[in-house]
């Protein structure tokens, strides 16, 4: 069966594609041939797309390896930074300058290292000149010199402390440094003036402006702190921040220490409502009222005496008198009782007396010796006096005084009440719904039980350590939050998050970068490309340049639609070659001396 020629050569075409490439020869032939179809334009367009192509390709290449500059310094004066850009170039340390001039910048990796070895060479020296002006002094030079380039010495120091300061950006110093004299009432006190130039949208607080003062009032001897002046660039007086806090009854410790005190209480309250309620659905906040007033008080108490067993007596005195064979002192005033008094008369009757022992009558007794204490005998025994009483005598008087002193009750007490004492206390606490389901089965937001809300009244008050007697309140309420508020809570969004932010810059240049690519592609070189297929693969039934194997399009084939639809595809191709080598060996032999030189 004779093979059609035109199917022939077609698909001769095909399998010297599909079976192997072709060799340099050909190769540059068939690309000069390609190159020979185009017209001038068309190759200017393919120069220029290459080239672009190559461009941006070395450029990204180039900008990855580039390293990432860092801000070395910043704001330098041209003297410092003249001399830091020498030292630069004598380091060969790769340097580049901001956008509009005020820093120095370099490799990210040797900022720290390049900062040392600058620091080792004194750089920068700042605007201001410090103590190394005293190295250089001149010989012969007077004692009025030396003590202005010392004033200007001190002032460069100064300045250099003070711009330290993280929000200052510049400082000037002056000190009116009078003569010392030997009067002390002729004696004046140092004075200083600070202009200080701060960043833009910073600004010192009192304690900061304080800490400046007492910083130059030390440095300057007998310099008081209330001879120095703290102005800004703005003209502002930064030293009388804290006199006019003070006079108003505002003082920015206080404040801080009232704000610390609250955020401590809110503290405890998440902390033991967070596991109960979760996270962001409650909110809670805290009002303290403390007393920052300095009292002092000295109290002296007297108590009553009530129990004498335990009293503790201080003195005791007992007085005593007995007046014997006298009567009391007694009647009615007058002359009789101013008489002396008459002489005592026997009584007309008197008790028997029994005779004494050893006489006429007596009981017979043992003589003893007389007892003056024998109880047979009146005897009387008053205020430290003991005597016998006769059987008849006048009247006995006596007297019996006890006065007892006890120690006094007193107590006295010191109280010193401590400043930032807590007055009174109020707490909110507001409860998100939570998400309940109905009969349907669908979530929808329902208040808390009253049980529970009452557990959370009670954590609550145990955590901001509720004190009824002190007047605390606590208030809780549930309501529904809204969706504005469940945002909030649920943090900060994705794509304002500066991580994601900066790895979203890195992917976007990339993106840049290849759609740049894409778009010279199909805008300039395809068209190049498909100008350059020889003219049957231009009237083929397959896609443009690229598609099968070596670029060729599909088999113009006289077969009929099917066929053009098989051999558009590579395994079409494939087979139609197979079919072709069993169909005629020779030519196909033939074909493959060709290829390789042996014709």
């Amino acid at each position: 069966m004779a093979a059609n020629p035109e199917i022939t050569a077609d698909a001769t075409e095909a399998a010297s594609t599909a079976v192997s490439p072709p060799g340099n020869a050909n190769t540059l032939a068939r690309l000069r041939e390609s190159l020979d179809r185009l017209n001038s334009q068309q190759k200017l367009m393919l120069a220029v797309a290459v080239a672009a192509i190559v461009a941006i390709l070395a450029g990204t290449y180039l900008w990855a390896r580039q390293p990432d500059y860092r801000v070395l310094f910043a704001n330098l004066s041209e003297k410092d930074g003249g001399a830091i850009i020498a030292a630069l170039d004598q380091a060969n340390v790769l340097y580049r300058y901001s956008e509009n001039g005020t820093a120095i910048l370099v490799p990210a990796a040797q900022v720290h290292d390049v900062r040392l070895r600058l620091a080792s060479q004194g750089l920068p020296r700042g605007g201001s000149i410090g103590f190394e002006l005293m190295e250089n002094q001149k010989f012969g030079a007077s004692q009025f010199i030396e003590q202005v380039n010392y004033q200007r010495a001190l002032q460069g120091e100064l300045e250099r402390t003070i711009e330290s300061i993280s929000a200052v950006q510049s400082a000037r110093v002056h000190l009116a440094i009078p003569k010392p004299s030997v009067f002390v009432r002729e004696e004046q006190k140092p004075t200083a003036s600070v202009l200080l130039h701060l960043f833009p949208g910073r600004s010192l607080d009192a304690a900061q402006v304080a800490g400046i003062g007492h910083l130059i009032a030390s440095s300057v001897p007998q310099l008081p702190l209330s001879n120095v002046n703290i102005v800004d660039q703005n003209g502002n007086l930064l030293s009388q921040i804290k006199d006019r806090l003070t006079e108003a009854g505002l003082d920015s410790n206080q404040l801080k220490y009232v704000r610390d005190v609250e955020n401590s209480i809110i503290e405890r309250i998440q902390n033991i409502l967070t596991p109960v309620l979760g996270e962001g659905n409650y909110r809670a906040q805290v009002a303290a009222d403390l007393d920052f007033s300095h009292v002092e008080q000295t109290a002296e108490t007297f108590g009553p005496n009530a129990n004498r067993e335990v009293a503790s007596i201080r003195s005791e005195q007992v007085s005593e008198s007995a007046n014997l064979n006298q009567p009391p002192p007694g009647g009615i005033p007058g002359a009789l009782t101013n008489q002396a008094p008459v002489p005592a008369t026997a009584p007309l009757s008197q008790p028997a007396v029994t005779p004494p022992a050893g006489e006429a009558g007596g009981p017979a007794v043992a003589p003893r010796t007389a007892n003056p204490r024998d109880p047979n005998r009146g005897q009387v025994d008053a205020a430290g006096v003991y005597a016998p009483l006769d059987p008849v005598s006048p009247p006995l008087a006596a007297q019996k005084g006890v006065t007892t002193n006890y120690e006094v009750d007193k107590t006295i007490r010191y109280t010193r009440q401590s400043a930032g004492t807590v007055r009174r206390l109020t707490a909110a606490v507001v409860v998100n719904y939570r998400m309940v389901k109905n009969r349907s089965g669908v979530e929808t937001p329902g208040p808390l039980p009253e049980e529970e809300i009452e557990k959370i009244r009670s954590l609550a008050r145990e955590a901001m350590g509720y004190n009824e007697a002190r007047g605390d309140s606590l208030s809780i309420a549930n309501v529904s939050f809204t969706a504005d508020a469940r945002a909030e809570d649920a943090g900060i969004p994705l794509w304002k998050d500066p991580e994601t932010v900066a790895r979203g810059l890195d992917i976007l240049k990339y993106v840049v970068i290849a759609g740049i690519l894409f778009a010279i592609y199909f805008v300039m070189l395809r068209p190049v490309l498909r100008a350059m297929r020889p003219p049957h693969d231009k009237e083929g039934v397959g896609g443009g340049a690229g598609e099968g194997v070596g670029g060729t399009g599909g088999f113009r084939v006289d077969g009929g639609e099917g066929v053009s639809e098989e051999l558009n595809s590579f395994a079409g191709k494939i087979g139609k070659a197979k079919e072709l080598a069993q169909g005629d060996p020779k030519v196909v032999a033939n074909m493959i001396k060709d290829w390789m030189g042996l014709n």
